[in-house]
């Protein structure tokens, strides 16, 4: 039915971003596009070039990158750091080209990368009768990870949207064609009606959205704002949690897919020991491939009371 609704809509879409601040994406994506049509190895080789040319090109998401690392592994070398935060671009380069994958990629393509583990656990939980929040985090191969779950299991998603309308229409017009239903971060009324109504539902929460809605607890070692939300859905709609996490395998291998079994005893009510069980999760599949999180976000912008920020103000950045 959505992918009908798209079709019918293609005749109106390309006049609503004729305005020049919209040629650079319109002249990119047709490019992104024809890439889907590559070998596989050939569009991460690509990717990975891209994303040594970001490291040069981003010099703020560099500082962003170079900063988590130097929090979280305090005691690596200064060397050990700076390759990995090289390496961890050119696994950001990649996810652009997973993410056109994700977007365009043919079935008969894909299905060969998908190594699932786990899968009974979503299955399990789901027969209980009770929805499911498909607990993920920002993986750079998070966007691929879920287009071949969904080739195996249908589910909802929630996303952040994208302040550019074109980005906005492209990206929304994906996860609608590829997912049951794409679900607005805000409309946390429809995200627990669709798990009263016994959906899975896909949910990555490890992204610093302020102090209003978060706690502190620990994660990789800093006192990190952690989102309530997890906790208080599962809450609300009785949901169970299964965490899920994509992780990129090496010599073009493809992707495996890991499912877990569903969190017992969640959540026990106490906000902060429930953030902490959530980031703990997390913070484990992190530790297995360190490189391929997207360590570009501003994770610890907020602080406890009292501690200093620990990214650098970026107009002075952008001034010197």
């Amino acid at each position: 039915m959505n992918s009908e609704k798209n079709k019918q809509s293609d005749i109106f879409w390309l006049k609503n971003f004729l305005h020049p601040r919209y040629w650079f994406a319109l002249l990119g994506m047709p490019l992104l596009w024809m890439g889907t049509r590559l070998p596989y190895s050939v569009q991460m080789y690509a990717g990975s070039a891209i994303g040594r040319l970001l490291y040069y090109i981003m010099p703020w998401r560099r500082i962003v990158a170079e900063t988590n690392t130097n929090l979280v592994f305090p005691d690596w070398t200064a060397e050990k750091k700076h390759r990995f935060v090289k390496k961890n671009f050119r696994s950001l380069g990649m996810s652009l080209l997973e993410t056109s994958l994700s977007w365009w990629g043919k079935d008969k393509m894909l299905a060969p990368l998908c190594h699932i583990k786990g899968l009974e656990h979503l299955q399990n939980a789901l027969d209980k009768g009770k929805g499911v929040i498909l607990l993920s985090a920002h993986f750079t191969c998070l966007e691929i990870g879920g287009r071949l779950l969904s080739m195996h299991q249908p589910f909802y998603v929630v996303y952040k949207s994208s302040k550019n309308p074109l980005y906005e229409t492209v990206i929304k017009r994906s996860r609608e064609e590829h997912f049951t239903r794409a679900i607005d971060r805000h409309d946390m009324r429809s995200f627990i009606r669709s798990l009263k109504d016994k959906k899975a539902v896909w949910y990555a929460p490890d992204q610093d959205f302020g102090p209003w809605h978060s706690v502190f607890a620990p994660f990789m070692g800093v006192m990190t704002a952690s989102l309530k939300a997890p906790a208080k859905v599962a809450k609300m709609s009785g949901a169970l949690v299964v965490p899920f996490f994509p992780q990129r395998l090496d010599d073009n291998k493809g992707y495996k897919l890991t499912i877990l079994p569903a969190l017992d005893n969640f959540p026990v009510g106490d906000e902060v020991e429930d953030a902490r069980r959530i980031n703990e999760v997390i913070e484990k599949q992190i530790k297995k491939v360190p490189e391929q999180y997207l360590w570009v976000h501003c994770r610890f912008k907020t602080r406890p009371e009292g501690e200093p920020p620990v990214y650098p103000v970026r107009k002075r950045f952008w001034k010197k």
